[in-house]
């Protein structure tokens, strides 16, 4: 029996969110900033023990790869779209994997017995969300589970790679492995840097796989990071932030590589390697009242966008599919998608 033909093959670390609201006295409590992404430190530590025994917790499937995945999975046909990362034999693995059932998004795990599965506190103060990871188990995934019989034929087949920053502060040679054999084989391979952190500190880690990426996805904040770690004037002006990054050596480069910069409601930035200016595409802003949470919007974003590619929309009809899957998005309870199913593409 032949293996599944996946179009989109997705890795990173699968987490499960504890969300909390008016969370101001955890902010001050570990030291926290209102819009922000860490990994716990010692201080941090007791967050989650503190958010069960004190506070009304929403559990949502996470990790932001899973995210971005799910949302592909969403505006795609089923048998799309398929997820890579390790987790624990626990009910928080069996939360995520339900939470991928519903939106038609398939898994394929490296289960590791005995562990527990990662969690992210979601701290959140009005429109605002603090994000503080545990990894756990998912910093343990091994490269060998990726040339496994289960998942070999699953990476050969699929057209489009997507792996999140956050994965590259323990699984380098695991994205090393995708994002090379995707460039030898002419296919695409999209990262996101995720959160500022992995732009200041895992740099190191982050030019070892960009040689190999042909889209590169950020946020404002992400980018002004990157900017800031190596030297840029102007930290700022995105445009001028996406020529630096599009101009990067590539392996491959009779493929341009292209920088997608989000903005919030602000309006995206767009530039591939081979055009001289970037293209700006506007948001379509939601009041205040309309927003719920605008945790997991920038995954939605990256689910859109990556859905549209699978699709084989043209680069705008992809940046506005990743716009109108975040706008739906925010007005959910953490990175969720709206059902009954709204026509994304």
């Amino acid at each position: 029996m032949s293996a599944p033909s996946y179009s989109l093959f997705c890795m990173g670390n699968p987490l499960l969110d504890m969300q909390v609201r008016n969370g101001e006295a955890l902010l001050e409590k570990y030291g926290l900033k209102a819009n922000d992404a860490i990994l716990a430190e010692e201080k941090q530590a007791p967050i989650y023990d503190d958010l069960v025994a004190n506070y009304e917790v929403t559990y949502v499937a996470g990790g932001a790869a899973q995210n971005a995945a799910r949302g592909a999975a969403y505006v795609l046909p089923a048998g799309s779209v398929v997820y890579a990362g390790a987790v624990g034999d626990d009910a928080l693995a069996e939360q995520l994997k339900e939470a991928n059932k519903r939106e038609g998004l398939d898994q394929v795990y490296q289960v590791k017995k005995g562990e527990k599965t990662g969690a992210c506190a979601v701290v959140i103060t009005g429109h605002h969300r603090s994000l503080v990871t545990t990894l756990r188990v998912a910093e343990k995934f091994e490269k060998a589970h990726l040339l496994s019989p289960a998942v070999a034929p699953l990476v050969e087949n699929a057209k489009i790679f997507y792996v999140e920053g956050y994965f590259l502060t323990h699984g380098v040679e695991s994205a090393l492995e995708l994002s090379s054999k995707a460039s030898a084989a002419g296919k695409t391979f999209v990262l996101n840097i995720s959160a500022p952190f992995i732009a200041q500190f895992f740099g190191a880690q982050l030019s070892q796989i960009l040689p190999y990426t042909d889209v590169v996805i950020a946020n404002e904040a992400e980018a002004e990071a990157w900017a800031s770690a190596n030297g840029l004037p102007d930290v700022k002006d995105l445009a001028a932030i996406a020529k630096a990054v599009a101009l990067l050596p590539k392996v491959n480069a009779s493929r341009p590589r292209t920088v997608v910069f989000t903005h919030g409601a602000e309006s995206t930035v767009v530039l591939t390697a081979d055009k001289a200016e970037a293209t700006v595409y506007p948001v379509h802003a939601l009041t205040d009242a309309e927003i719920v949470d605008t945790n997991g919007a920038g995954d939605a974003f990256a689910g859109g966008f990556l859905g549209g590619l699978v699709a084989g929309k043209t680069l705008e009809e992809a940046v506005l599919a990743g716009h109108a899957l975040a706008r739906a998005c925010v007005q959910e309870v953490g990175p969720q998608y709206p059902w009954p199913k709204v026509n994304i593409l």
